[in-house]
Order: structure tokens, then C-alpha cells, then sequence
């Protein structure tokens, strides 16, 4: 049994906050949000395969990724803003199906009882922009994604 995700995205603010918790150290779970390899084994639905084309996950790096399935595949890519390793994820993030639409994205990983929680709070340029993010089925690929990441850390 996987752990709970809680993604909350209230009405008039272009937010989507998003907490989750995972039964392994924060080294683990921080190493998988910034090691590639370990990324595309787990971001996204079962469905889905993300294959990572660029990953400099350290401050001022910069991020692109294609993820998909036989119906074709969607590209996302942005900019590391602040990496504070087994600590803090600061990111602009941009789908390409929506161009020039930046948000930003801030993950923090703590430490609760030998487990790790992490809080990520999303900014989108616009509540119709979170919107649209939300009606492609985002919350499903997180939440799939997140089991997948409680089976690759389990391993």
C-alpha cells in the first residue's frame, strides 16, 4: 500500500500544491528527482515512457524531456533555479503544447520519523493556464507517478 498524495488546487489562484510522503530517506528521494535515470523510470503515469534528453540538475542547469506513449509524445523543459541537494528543488517548468506559458515549481524534502515528505508548490501564469494543466490529467500521472517512485525506492 502505497502512501497517500494530496494535490490541492484551489478555485482562483493559479496554484497546485501538491504533498506526498515516501518510506525511505530523503537522500533517496531527492537523488530520484535529480538523477535522470532514475526520473524517467518513475515520472508519469504506467502507461507513459519519459525519455530524458537533458538533466543538469544543479542550480542554473536546464532540463527537457519528452514523455508519451504510441499516440505521441509531449515535451516539457525548463530551468533550474536553486538545487540544495536533499533539500530544495527551485524550477521553471513549460509544456510544449502551451509555448511561452513558464511556471514555477518549488519542492522541499524534509526529514519526518526516518521518512521523507515532500511539498511542492506549483505557480502557473494563470488560473486558466493551471487549468488546462490540470484537464490533461496531471494529477493521475502524479499520483501513478509517485507509486512508481515508492517501488523504485522499495527496490
Amino acid at each position: 500500500m502505497s502512501n497517500p498524495t494530496t494535490i490541492t488546487a484551489d478555485d482562483g489562484v493559479p496554484f497546485v500544491d501538491t504533498v506526498r510522503e515516501f518510506d525511505a530517506p530523503v537522500s533517496a528521494v531527492f537523488k530520484a528527482h535529480v538523477d535522470p535515470d532514475l526520473l524517467a523510470k518513475w515520472l508519469g503515469p504506467r502507461s507513459t515512457v519519459t525519455k530524458v534528453t537533458e538533466y543538469n540538475a544543479t542550480t542554473g542547469g536546464s532540463w527537457h524531456y519528452e514523455s508519451g506513449d504510441d499516440s505521441g509524445m509531449y515535451g516539457f523543459r525548463g530551468i533550474f533555479h536553486t538545487v540544495d541537494a536533499d533539500a530544495l528543488i527551485i524550477m521553471t517548468f513549460e509544456f510544449d503544447g502551451a509555448p511561452n506559458q513558464i511556471g514555477l515549481s518549488t519542492t522541499t524534502f524534509e526529514e519526518v520519523d526516518g521518512r521523507t515528505r515532500i511539498v511542492a508548490h506549483e505557480v502557473y501564469p494563470s488560473v486558466e493556464a493551471r487549468d488546462m494543466a490540470l484537464a490533461t490529467g496531471m494529477n493521475y500521472g502524479v499520483v501513478e507517478g509517485y507509486e512508481r517512485l515508492d517501488e523504485l525506492l522499495a527496490a
